[in-house]
């Protein structure tokens, strides 16, 4: 794992919410394989910190899971984007652009804000 960063905080749940809604129902391994892989194998997430935040996203009702077979034919809990969890992932994208625009105005060279 060398070269690569966690996860930032705040960020995990928009990234499990995106893929979700990108992928469909996914385990949590399979989860974590895509979040690394959309950031060009840069991030690692760690397993300690997945877990508990689908379960938060669970218990907030984001996210549903149900019991399933992955590909390797070995049970498995499949997690899948609930109609909140798609009203949620909306918000906290926008909230998110609106977040890294206002940052981008530090790190301008101030004579290009005006």
């Amino acid at each position: 794992m060398a070269g690569k960063t966690d996860v930032w905080q705040g960020t995990l749940a928009l990234m499990i919410l995106k893929t979700l809604e990108t992928m469909g129902p996914l385990h949590g391994y399979g989860i974590a394989r895509r979040i690394e892989q959309t950031s060009g194998n840069l991030l690692a997430v760690n397993y300690g910190t997945l877990y508990p935040a689908l379960l938060k996203l669970e218990q907030e009702g984001a996210i549903t899971a149900s019991w399933g077979v992955s590909d390797n034919h070995r049970k498995a809990k499949f997690y899948r984007l609930t109609r909140a969890g798609r009203r949620l992932v909306e918000k906290e994208a926008r909230d998110w652009e609106q977040a890294t625009q206002i940052l981008a105005r530090f790190l301008t060279p101030k004579e290009q804000l005006s």
